[in-house]
């Protein structure tokens, strides 16, 4: 039975340790609403949970002295939800002391899976930098929660809000919340819908008041609870939040949070505009311009119901993303980052009842939230099934089989997308890494690529700017002294050139974990690149292995990074490898 070690800010403990290893087939329900059943990655696996943070953050040292402790009871997976809020400072981020603590994490033979962080779609911005930490990206699912709004008129509008419908067949009037204010409220601070001492007790009364997202929604999921918790107060029949012009179209965030009051987001400017027009119109002002006859109707349906799109994972926009740096200097480096994806927005997971973490969802055994600390346990789960199938793997081979099964397009064929700013565009390899984690595939990888100890010893010895004299304070363990090994030579399932000038030999070497089976070779290049790969095809055999040789060969320089994979396919398994090159110059000289 797989051991996992679970750790994570203390209000989302419970919520990520039920995504790794939760029982099988439990009720979500809140406010007496049943959103279905939820499962755990891993329900047979134990789970150890070492409090080491806290909601107001923490200390690195308790976190290394609870990695620590965790290795020494013998836990088989590491879960951190957790990292640091900027590039360490220092030579290098790989000597920083939890990176190292990590290390010997992985030494002793644990799997440490750690989330890339939530500063996306912003370049480099991941905060799991080592190659012997898995790092996971976060996707959003084919699963939608949609509310909608019906106006008197017949037009309807679809919008977000996880809340009870208005009673069946029966209009209700709209209130512009400005219209139905005190005199002496400032029209900003009664449009936000913060403070039920702004409104007019009897002109709310069993009304929709419309809201408006306006600037002073900092904490966009605080907010909105507010916005409910006010509108119960004052006895309204609902809320309806519209978008402010001004702001221009914003990502209104936190409106995954059950409320027991019907509500809806309009999180599109259009909508927004029309609900305006439609209300103004039927609106009846006095000569002061003050609403005197409340003619607009609307009626709010049933948000809590899923439904569910069969589209493709797509990546979060606030996923972090690559590529990875070696220093706060935010120079890149021949690592891969992040490494896979996993679902980690509106994700449905117990929680403590008497956190103190979330007043809002305070009481409550479940609540939906996102991040790619969802993202993590996620694939810490699956990683302990990998563990139970295949018990001699090490971290390398589990973390191998994940990224080289792992999904780069949907059920379609279509390349899997990412959010930008504003935009779906092609995901890349330093969007999710290998890609979407596919768990059936993990299991039997066909090939895997192994790394140990020494070879990571190798790879900082080989990081510019890290003194040998560093590494060997750092880990007990001298560079050699001839060391020709450079970053990219790290045997990864994955290749990553941070600056090719000219030609560049990379060795990969690859084991089987399947029957004897023969494997060719497909490469797709990156821009601007030109591989030979040696051999094109090759046979092996039961616990074999095989010598791969790359040959980059820069033809254009593309002053950026360009993505390729290689792909070995043979008659039971495919293997994918993912490439991603930066073309400084096309001559060494």
């Amino acid at each position: 039975m797989c051991r996992l070690l679970t750790m994570q800010m203390d209000m989302e403990g419970s919520h990520t340790a039920s995504i790794a290893a939760g029982n099988h087939d439990i009720r979500v329900i809140v406010d007496g609403f049943d959103y279905g059943a939820a499962s755990g990655m891993a329900p047979g696996a134990r789970i150890a949970v070492y409090k080491a943070l806290y909601t107001f953050g923490g200390y690195m040292s308790d976190v290394v002295a609870a990695v620590d402790q965790a290795v020494e009871d013998g836990v088989d997976i590491l879960s951190l939800s957790a990292g640091p809020s900027s590039v360490p400072s220092g030579d290098s981020a790989f000597l920083d002391v939890l990176e190292l603590q990590l290390l010997f994490a992985t030494k002793a033979g644990v799997l440490v899976v750690q989330a890339a962080g939530n500063g996306g779609p912003s370049s480099s911005s991941v905060i799991s930098f080592s190659p012997w930490i898995t790092s996971v990206a976060a996707s959003i699912t084919d699963r939608k929660y949609n509310t909608t709004i019906v106006l008197g008129n017949g037009q309807s509008f679809t919008g977000t809000g996880l809340s009870p419908p208005t009673d069946a067949e029966i209009d209700y009037n709209i209130a512009a919340a400005a219209d139905v204010c005190v005199r002496n409220a400032t029209i900003i601070t009664v449009d936000s819908c913060q403070n039920p001492e702004s409104f007019i007790r009897p002109l709310v009364y069993k009304r929709l008041i419309i809201c408006t997202y306006t600037f002073e929604y900092e904490y966009e999921a605080a907010s909105i609870a507010t916005v409910a918790d006010t509108m119960m107060e004052i006895g309204a029949a609902g809320f309806i939040i519209t978008l402010d012009p001004n702001i221009g179209p914003e990502v209104v965030k936190g409106t995954m949070l059950t409320l027991q009051i019907p509500a809806i987001v309009l999180n599109d400017m259009q909508a927004s505009s029309a609900l305006w027009e439609y209300y103004n119109a039927n609106t009846i002002r006095d000569k002061r311009g003050q609403a005197v006859v409340f003619a607009a109707k609307a009626r709010i349906l049933d948000g809590r119901q899923a439904i569910y799109t069969g589209q493709a994972p797509v990546v979060a926009s606030y996923s972090s993303r690559g590529p990875d740096v070696k220093n706060a200097l935010m120079q890149t480096v021949d690592v891969l980052k992040p490494n896979v994806m996993a679902p980690g927005t509106s994700i449905w997971a117990a929680w403590s009842p008497d956190s103190e973490g979330d007043k809002y969802v305070k009481g409550q055994s479940f609540a939906l939230i996102s991040g790619t600390s969802m993202a993590t346990p996620h694939i810490a789960g699956i990683a302990a099934l990998i563990k139970q199938r295949h018990p001699k793997w090490g971290p390398d081979a589990i973390t191998s089989a994940m990224m080289t099964t792992a999904d780069r397009t949907g059920h379609s064929g279509a390349p899997i997308l990412a959010e930008s700013s504003n935009e779906l565009i092609h995901a890349t390899p330093f969007d999710f890494g290998a890609g979407s984690i596919n768990v059936s595939q993990a299991m039997k990888p066909g090939l895997i690529f192994n790394v140990t100890f020494k070879h990571y010893v190798q790879f900082l010895c080989a990081v510019p700017g890290i003194d040998v004299k560093s590494v060997k304070k750092a880990v007990g363990v001298a560079c050699p002294t001839k060391n020709k090994f450079k970053c990219s030579d790290l045997n990864l399932a994955s290749v990553t050139i941070s600056n090719l000038v000219g030609k560049r030999k990379v060795i990969r070497y690859v084991k089987n974990v399947s029957h004897k089976e023969k494997y060719t070779v497909h490469i797709k290049e990156p821009l601007g690149v030109n591989i030979t790969i040696i051999p094109e095809s090759f046979r092996i055999k039961r616990r074999g292995s095989r010598r791969l040789r790359l040959i980059f060969e820069a033809i254009e320089a593309t002053n950026a990074y360009t993505f390729g994979e290689m792909v070995l396919k043979g008659k039971k398994h495919i293997v994918r490898v993912p490439l991603a090159v930066y073309v400084g110059s096309t001559s060494s000289s």
